[in-house]
């Protein structure tokens, strides 16, 4: 169709992903950016009937499809023998959803749904986005790539045929946010001094029992260097004392297990210690936030590459699991925490990396393929 066809009628988008906040957020983002360039399209998101998507989609005003999950076996089991059927299935279902909203472009952000969305798109003939968070592409969606000539990815070196770098999709909050004048306001909502150098810790959404212990061992260090920690534990994670059970606690510590928008946390911190999610990372060198990363260490390793360019732009610092103690946060955090010119330096480099309008790139993608 052309695109004055399509400009005088409005468009059907059909948004997949979930599983986790890493593909939900963006989705959302993406969703947000097409409503705000075309006020008149219906926007219709497919998740599985067990993801966060569930909590999050409706929450932010838009309506959520089902699908069955399909997960791919690993390694030879009884589910890889069901996977054919399984997925027959659930492709049928994805048909039946992309029919029934007369969609005109589906857009998938990757996990479990995506995969069999992507193949009922190709049988009708809709046209195909794919936006792939990680710097390691994920299953689905090289899958999907393969049948789409509109393919997107947040980090430069990711390895997706055709691919064009638009960053990653984040929350306005965010990708509007001037650290500077928002550190004050920040620093209060999140009950710190503003005279102290701010570390904030989070292991994300599911927590990080190793990141929690390192803190809890380095806190008499953190104190005596003057300076304060905000401990975002993980709900169901607080971090409790050896010895009689109670809630750790120390001289400028304070721990909760979430922060309601991450914004504020981005503008308080002098130091965000965090894993390397490819959210976090993109969202950090967007707003420029010092950074040490703590790559899971578990999977296939996509959490280091997500920090190797901010590292090496000299943005953030990384330091694996298994060396995450409080030696390490004596020798190297404290020092930094206390080099003011330093923290401007890396703030620097980090934000000469990120990418701020992502949404709005790939709404013009999306918008794009409609029309081509």
């Amino acid at each position: 169709m052309t695109s004055d066809s399509h400009a005088s009628k409005p468009i059907s988008v059909v948004l997949a992903g979930g599983g986790t906040a890493g593909h939900i957020s963006p989705l959302l983002a993406i969703a947000d950016a097409i409503r705000e360039k075309r006020p008149d399209a219906s926007i219709l998101t497919v998740g599985t009937p067990s993801g966060m998507e569930n909590r999050l989609i409706p929450a932010a005003g838009y309506r959520l499809a089902t699908i069955d999950r399909v997960p791919f076996p690993r390694r030879p089991s009884v589910d890889l023998f069901k996977l054919p059927g399984r997925l027959a299935g659930a492709v049928k279902q994805a048909t039946g959803i992309l029919e029934d909203s007369q969609a005109d472009v589906l857009v998938g952000v990757g996990g479990y749904v995506c995969t069999p969305m992507y193949l009922a798109a190709r049988r009708l003939g809709i046209p195909i986005v794919v936006h792939e968070a990680n710097m390691k592409a994920g299953l689905a969606n090289r899958v999907g790539a393969r049948f789409s000539r509109h393919v997107a990815v947040a980090f430069a070196g990711t390895r997706l045929k055709g691919a064009r770098h638009v960053g990653m999709p984040m929350r306005r909050a965010i990708s509007t946010l001037d650290r500077g004048s928002a550190a004050p306001a920040a620093k209060a909502l999140l009950g710190l001094d503003p005279d102290r150098p701010a570390l904030i810790v989070t292991g994300g959404s599911s927590g990080a029992l190793s990141i929690n212990r390192a803190i809890a061992a380095a806190l008499p260090a953190f104190a005596a260097a003057g300076i304060q920690t905000l401990h975002i534990t993980g709900v169901g994670k607080a971090v409790r004392n050896d010895d009689d059970g109670g809630l750790l606690a120390g001289d400028g510590y304070r721990q909760v297990e979430y922060v309601d928008g991450m914004e504020n946390v981005y503008a308080a911190a002098d130091v965000l210690l965090a894993r390397a999610g490819a959210g976090t990372v993109s969202e950090v060198a967007a707003v420029g936030v010092p950074a040490v990363f703590v790559p899971l260490p578990i999977g296939n390793g996509e959490q280091a590459l997500n920090a190797a360019p901010l590292v090496e732009a000299g943005g953030a610092l990384l330091v694996e699991d298994q060396d995450l103690g409080p030696q390490w946060l004596e020798q190297e955090l404290i020092p930094l925490l206390s080099d003011r010119s330093r923290l401007d330096d890396m703030a620097r480099k980090s934000e000469a990396l990120g990418i701020r309008n992502a949404d709005q790139r790939m709404a013009d993608l999306v918008l794009e393929a409609v029309s081509a």
